[in-house]
């Protein structure tokens, strides 16, 4: 044992052990700075791109991201290839094995094909893009990330969702115009409709000269039901995308305020105590 031991030749094996350790080091670091290089030129490109005619900012982000991982992918190929070969193994059967590795997954895996072929559909179509508020699968959000695989949607609760492409079935797309703000004011029946509709119309034309995000309207429409205690009377307006819920707040606060100053009633519910008198 002992022989064997000193018959190794320790200064060959710490000469190898240290090579190969440079040689680790220094592709770990070209790896890094060819990263770095790589997402600036892709990020300066698509900067330029967004620039052009007729190329959105929005898309200009998805694209972006979207190459930023291809780029990543590769890349970490690459690293793992040349890793491999620092210790010598035979580099050509690495990558015929990762072929057929490749093929076994495509034939079995035909959800990720799906996906993947969903998702490149969904790019060429231009059907959603980075910053879009959207309805995908019953879920509400907007866009994050758009890949050939997956879709990152996040809620307006602050919850990410993460949607596999091919379970994208229906998509509702409510960024690509204008959008509607819709209010319902109660007036009693004891007051006069077509006063109450002026004052609201009023109010309503005010708030329209004060803010730049609507750009149609508000129109009073009319009573639009008659409840068991209130008549109800609709307002619409077209705002700006994804403003319609901060105009309907300016809405509902001055048209209230204004039916407070015309004494005109707003139903609530009222308590009536009866005493009876034994």
């Amino acid at each position: 044992m002992q022989a064997w031991i000193e018959a190794i030749n320790w200064t060959e094996i710490g000469t190898k052990a240290l090579t190969v350790g440079l040689q680790l080091i220094a592709i770990v670091i070209v790896f890094f700075i060819i990263r770095s290089i790589g997402r600036k030129f892709i990020s300066n490109t698509f900067a330029r791109m967004s620039n052009q005619k007729n190329f959105s900012a929005s898309r200009s982000k998805t694209l972006e991201k979207l190459v930023n991982n291809l780029f990543s992918y590769v890349l970490i190929f690459i690293l793992i290839t040349f890793i491999v070969g620092i210790f010598e193994y035979n580099i050509t059967g690495l990558i015929a094995g990762a072929g057929i590795i490749g093929l076994a997954v495509g034939f079995g895996a035909q959800g990720l094909v799906s996906d993947v072929v969903t998702g490149f559909f969904i790019l060429l179509e231009k059907q959603l893009e980075v910053d879009e508020y959207v309805t995908v699968s019953g879920l509400d959000g907007i866009v994050e990330e758009v890949g050939l695989r997956t879709t990152k949607i996040r809620g307006f609760d602050g919850t990410v969702h993460y949607i596999p492409n091919r379970e994208i079935g229906t998509l509702s797309n409510h960024s690509r115009s204008n959008m509607r703000a819709l209010v319902d004011m109660s007036i009693s029946y004891g007051d006069n409709i077509d006063e109450a509709m002026r004052v609201l119309q009023q109010a309503c034309d005010q708030i329209a000269q004060e803010d730049e995000l609507i750009k149609e309207g508000p129109h009073v429409v009319g009573v639009q039901n008659l409840g068991d205690s209130e008549v109800v009377i609709r307002v619409i307006a077209q705002t700006a995308n994804m403003e319609q819920w901060g105009v309907e707040r300016k809405l509902r606060q001055a048209m209230k305020e204004a039916l407070d100053a015309n004494n005109i009633e707003i139903p609530f519910p009222h308590q009536v105590f009866i005493n009876k008198e034994a």
